[in-house]
């Protein structure tokens, strides 16, 4: 009986020595958390809440701050992350993980393993739609599909949802589209489609669309008019699939593929691969906890933004199924996204 006792008072005696030692790492540190899009768009709105919450959840309640590093639709920011932020727990990334992607497909400027990150999770799967400027005309999928010329859509980088899903949506359903790419970041999408530059956006998320265009949605001078979703969602029972419009199963599978199955991991919180692991399981406790918190609840439902979060473990697994698509889907995307 006494070598068991003798055991769980070592344990206790290492698991309060490591949370000690944990405290006084962080205790008076700064978190960096790396925005790998510009200033006001979801992603950084997102971000900055839980900037706001998730120091409290972390041992020696560090500071947070937000940094906006931007390009390529966040392969500026994953790039970094990977290769040149340290691994000690004091930089996470926040990246779009639909560039995991590029990876898969081969792409140029991949500087990242994303089987190697240390993945801490996603506050809300992505729900994305397509949404029109009541300027341009096309009001509804409808008038979409008949235009006798391409609908200017604006995109941040290769990548981003912004700049995939349509691409998907051009082969797929032979939509008329004339993709515009580069923006810094949804917010300057917004405003391009704003002044008329651009009819819209696809594979904008609903819910930061929501938290940053709430103005011109409410008083109907953007109108959503295509779902990128498996299932409809709540607040727009009306609105058609892209999916249900899809007329071959090639078509449908390039959907699933490369739009459904991608976009659980649009708003990815990772940390450097090398990043110890109890420190790493430390950030990811630290941001499924800032999940629960009833204040940052209340945060985000204040900035309209959804919570639907995934654990690390959840998206680490969800990263790796990526990774075994079959060879044929993979072909198909590489020659619709070059």
């Amino acid at each position: 009986m006494k070598l068991p006792m003798m055991l769980v008072v070592w344990f206790l005696f290492f698991a309060a020595s490591s949370a000690n030692a944990q405290e006084a790492f962080y205790k008076g540190k700064t978190v960096r958390l790396v925005v790998g899009f510009s200033a006001g768009g979801g992603f950084d709105v997102y971000s900055r809440a839980i900037s706001r919450h998730i120091g409290k959840h972390l041992p020696g309640n560090p500071s947070v701050i937000v940094e906006n590093m931007t390009g390529a639709g966040s392969l500026v920011a994953a790039n970094h992350v990977f290769k040149v932020a340290k691994p000690d727990g004091l930089t996470i990334g926040n990246i779009n993980g639909g560039i995991f992607m590029q990876q898969l497909l081969g792409w140029p400027g991949i500087e990242f393993d994303a089987l190697k990150y240390e993945y801490i999770g996603v506050p809300v799967k992505d729900k994305s739609v397509c949404v029109m400027t009541k300027a341009s005309g096309y009001t509804s999928f409808e008038k979409w599909m008949t235009s006798k010329v391409p609908l200017k859509l604006g995109a941040t980088g290769p990548g981003s949802a912004t700049h995939n899903v349509p691409l998907i949506l051009k082969e797929a359903l032979n939509l008329p589209i004339q993709l515009v790419s580069g923006y810094k970041g949804i917010a300057d999408v917004r405003l391009a489609a704003e002044s008329g530059e651009l009819a819209g956006v696809c594979g904008w998320t609903w819910d930061s669309l929501k938290a940053t265009w709430t103005g011109p949605l409410e008083s109907g001078e953007a109108i959503v008019v295509l779902q990128t979703v498996s299932q409809p969602i709540a607040e727009l029972p009306k609105i058609p699939l892209a999916i249900s419009a899809a007329k071959t199963e090639e078509s449908r599978q390039l959907i699933q593929a490369g739009i459904h199955d991608v976009s659980d991991l649009t708003y990815s919180y990772v940390l450097p691969p090398g990043t110890p692991k109890d420190r790493a399981e430390i950030v990811r406790k630290a941001f499924a906890d800032t999940m629960k918190d009833a204040e940052f609840i209340a945060d985000a439902k204040k900035s309209k933004l959804g919570v639907d979060p995934m654990t690390g473990d959840e998206l680490e697994k969800t990263v790796n199924g990526l990774f075994k698509l079959a060879p044929g889907v993979v072909s198909k995307l590489k020659d619709v996204l070059k």
